[in-house]
C-alpha cells in the first residue's frame, strides 16, 4: 500500500488538478470525495483507478482489497478537497467513454437538461429522475458539467444508478420525433398545457430550461407540447428541480 506525503508529489499535483475542467479533460480522470460517493462506485462498479485514503480514515471503511488504494496525509487531502472540510477519502474514477443515445437504445423516459448551472438544481433533478424511475439524464449544450466537483457530490450517487449522457437536444427531439415518441418542454405562456392533462406514459422526454431564462425559444419550437404547473399560491414560479420533480413523478408512475 503505497504512502504519498508531500504535495509536491507528481500524483497529488495531478489529482488536485482534477478539480478543473482542463485537468479533467487532459487526464480523462475525475474525482469523488467522500466515502457515501466513494462507496456508491465500488457498489456499482465504476472504473475506479486509485482510492485515496486517510490513515484516520482508513480504519474506519471497509475496501476491498481489490482497489489500488493509496495512503495520503491530512494535508494533502485538503489540498487536492474541492470541500474546505474533506472527509478524507477520495477515488480517482475514468471518465467514461461517450455514449450517444441511438433508436436502439431509445426507451423510457428520459429528463433533458437545457443550459441548467447550479448544481445544487442538477443534483436534485438527477437524484429525482433516479427516484422516479427515469431511463437518465441528457446534459443539453451549456448545462454545468456532470464532472464538476459539486454538480457530482450533489447527485449523491444516483449518477451510478442511472445513464448520463451529454448532447445537443435539437439532435435529441429529432431523433424521438423520428420514433413518434414526444418530447415535452416547460414553460408559462398561454398555449401551454397544464401538466396533468398529459397521461402518464413509458417512453418520452422531458424538458427543463435554465433557472432564469427558461427554455431555449428554439427547442420550444420543436417540442410535441409545452407544459406548465398551475400554481394555487401567490408565488411567482417553482424552483426548476422542484417544477422537475412534480412533472416526472406525474408523466411516469
Amino acid at each position: 500500500m503505497e504512502k504519498i506525503t508531500s504535495k509536491q508529489n507528481t500524483k497529488v499535483k495531478e489529482w488536485a488538478k482534477l478539480k478543473t475542467k482542463k485537468g479533467r479533460s487532459q487526464s480523462g480522470n475525475y474525482l469523488l470525495e467522500g466515502w457515501h460517493l466513494v462507496h456508491e462506485a465500488i457498489l456499482n462498479h465504476e472504473p475506479i483507478q486509485a482510492i485515496l485514503v486517510t490513515e484516520t480514515e482508513l480504519n474506519n471503511i471497509d475496501l476491498p482489497k481489490t482497489y489500488e488504494v493509496v495512503i495520503i496525509t491530512d494535508d494533502i487531502a485538503k489540498h487536492i478537497a474541492s470541500t474546505v472540510t474533506p472527509q478524507g477519502v477520495f477515488a480517482v474514477l475514468r471518465t467514461p467513454t461517450a455514449t450517444p443515445l441511438t433508436a436502439e437504445t431509445l426507451k423510457g423516459a428520459w429528463l433533458m437538461l437545457d443550459q441548467v448551472q447550479d448544481p445544487g438544481n442538477i443534483g436534485t433533478m438527477v437524484r429525482t429522475a433516479d427516484a422516479a424511475g427515469f431511463e437518465g439524464v441528457i446534459f443539453g449544450t451549456g448545462a454545468s458539467s456532470r464532472y464538476t466537483p459539486k454538480v457530482v457530490r450533489s447527485m449523491q450517487g444516483s449518477q451510478f444508478h442511472i445513464k448520463l449522457i451529454d448532447a445537443d437536444l435539437n439532435e435529441v427531439i429529432d431523433l424521438f420525433t423520428a420514433h413518434n415518441l414526444p418530447v415535452y418542454g416547460t414553460e408559462l405562456n398561454p398555449e401551454a398545457k397544464p401538466f396533468r392533462a398529459i397521461d402518464p406514459q413509458p417512453n418520452f422526454g422531458l424538458i427543463m430550461g435554465n433557472e432564469g431564462n427558461g427554455m431555449s425559444a428554439e427547442l420550444l419550437k420543436k417540442t410535441t407540447a409545452n407544459l406548465y404547473i398551475p400554481i394555487k399560491g401567490q408565488a411567482e414560479s417553482l424552483n426548476v428541480a422542484v417544477a422537475a420533480g412534480v412533472i416526472m413523478f406525474q408523466l411516469l408512475q
